[in-house]
C-alpha cells in the first residue's frame, strides 16, 4: 500500500552544495529502487535552528515529498539516521491531512454564501442622531395623579 509522506531533514552546514545534492540523488534513488515515487524535492535553503543540535546553530533544510509504502520508509528512515551529514530529521504522513482538506474544500463549494445575499435583503437602519432628537422632544416629567 502506497502513502503519501513529507520528509524533512536538515543538512549539516558546513556540507558543500555538490554534497548536498549527492546525499538527495542517493536518497532518491533509495525510494525509486523500493518502489516508491519522490514527488517533489525542495530545498529550503539555510536557516537558524531553534536549538542546539549536535554543536550547530544553523543548517541547510531540505523538504522530500514521497509516495511509498512502510517498508521504503522505514529504510529511508535508517539511512536518514546513520548518515553523517544529516543532523536531524522527521517523516509525516500527509495523506490523511490532503483527504479531510478535499472534504472540507467540497463541503465549501456546496455551500450558499448568506453574506452575499444579506446586504440586499437589509432595510437601512435609522440613524443615532434621529433617535436622540426624538428623545429630548418627549416630555421630561409627567405628574402622577392621585
Amino acid at each position: 500500500m502506497s502513502r503519501l509522506y513529507e520528509v524533512m531533514f536538515i543538512v549539516r552546514p558546513d556540507v558543500a552544495e555538490e554534497d548536498v545534492d549527492k546525499l538527495i540523488a542517493g536518497f532518491t534513488t533509495n525510494v525509486t529502487n523500493g518502489g516508491g515515487v519522490v514527488k517533489n524535492v525542495e530545498k529550503m535553503g539555510r536557516r537558524k535552528l531553534a536549538y542546539l543540535v549536535r554543536k550547530f546553530n544553523d543548517g541547510n533544510y531540505i523538504l522530500m515529498t514521497i509516495e511509498a509504502g512502510g517498508p521504503v520508509v522505514l529504510e529511508l528512515e535508517r539511512r536518514l539516521r546513520v548518515s553523517e551529514p544529516i543532523i536531524k530529521f522527521i517523516t509525516v504522513r500527509i495523506d490523511e491531512e490532503e483527504k479531510r482538506l478535499a472534504k472540507v474544500k467540497a463541503l465549501r463549494g456546496t455551500r450558499r454564501k448568506v453574506s452575499a445575499e444579506a446586504p440586499a435583503a437589509i432595510a437601512p437602519v435609522a440613524h443615532a442622531p434621529v433617535a436622540a432628537a426624538q428623545v429630548a422632544e418627549a416630555p421630561e416629567s409627567v405628574p402622577a395623579s392621585a
